[in-house]
């Protein structure tokens, strides 16, 4: 190994491994989606000039509903890398995520892969997604992984929350889409954020960074609903498929 590789953090060798997701077609796309989506939908972002305009950045949002994702991608004022489970990378949807360069996730056994590709991404400057609530669900955080904050330990990126109010309504499914014409506001919080922290890093040193995070995330979700006059939508129907769903593995907390 060169003195320059032995140098570098351990975790961003790791990233040297896996090639940046593609970019052309998530930047050129984005406009026109916009367009497509406003025919449908009215799309409100609010403080989004929390989110720095340049450099490292992971977003935060919470997952009510399945339009979260395709809004996030679309309508985030940077490009985003979001991880999405590995399920959407099936026959065409997977080629197009693909194409679009998100990232795809394991959800039920460790994926060093898609870590290693988030933190390329950050390491390049970019921009990543990840819902910290692993599925859809009632979006009160209740449930709360570690990869957010595992990331930003790693790289020292800021977490910026979002919040996602409208995509949902009240009792509907996961699956379920907003009405049509219907009002989605997203709210930017304050970004988030934590000292990189060198290898190894402790169980402990990201449960407490996650910890600080979630109480962050709930405070932006309480000015957002305040801001808006929104409120979450509440838990989902009973029998739910979303229910069967366990998360993320802990690879986020024993990486290292």
């Amino acid at each position: 190994m060169s003195a320059p590789e032995a140098a570098r953090p351990r975790d961003l060798l790791g990233s040297d491994q896996v090639e940046h997701p593609r970019r052309r077609a998530l930047h050129s796309l984005r406009p026109v989606a916009r367009t497509i989506i406003r025919a449908y939908l009215r799309v409100h972002s609010h403080v989004a000039d929390r989110v720095p305009a340049t450099g490292p950045v992971i977003f935060a949002p919470t997952h009510i509903g399945w339009a979260d994702g395709p809004l996030l991608a679309i309508f985030a004022p940077r490009p985003v890398h979001a991880l999405t489970k590995a399920e959407m990378f099936a026959g065409r949807m997977g080629g197009f995520l693909a194409w679009a360069g998100q990232i795809r996730l394991d959800r039920f056994h460790p994926d060093p892969r898609a870590i290693k590709t988030c933190v390329r991404v950050l390491r390049d400057g970019g921009a990543v997604g990840i819902f910290p609530e692993g599925t859809r669900g009632a979006g009160d955080l209740s449930r709360f992984n570690h990869g957010a904050a595992y990331l930003a330990l790693v790289t020292g990126a800021p977490v910026v929350p979002i919040i996602m109010l409208g995509t949902r309504s009240p009792g509907a499914s996961s699956s379920s889409l907003p009405p049509r014409f219907g009002v989605v506001d997203l709210v930017y919080g304050e970004p988030w954020r934590v000292d990189a922290a060198p290898w190894p890093r402790t169980k402990t040193r990201v449960l407490e960074a996650s910890g600080s995070l979630r109480e962050h995330m709930l405070s932006v979700s309480a000015e957002a609903q305040r801001l808006t006059g929104r409120s979450m939508p509440g838990p989902l129907p009973a029998g739910d498929k979303e229910y069967a769903v366990t998360g993320q593995t802990s690879e986020w907390e024993t990486h290292d």
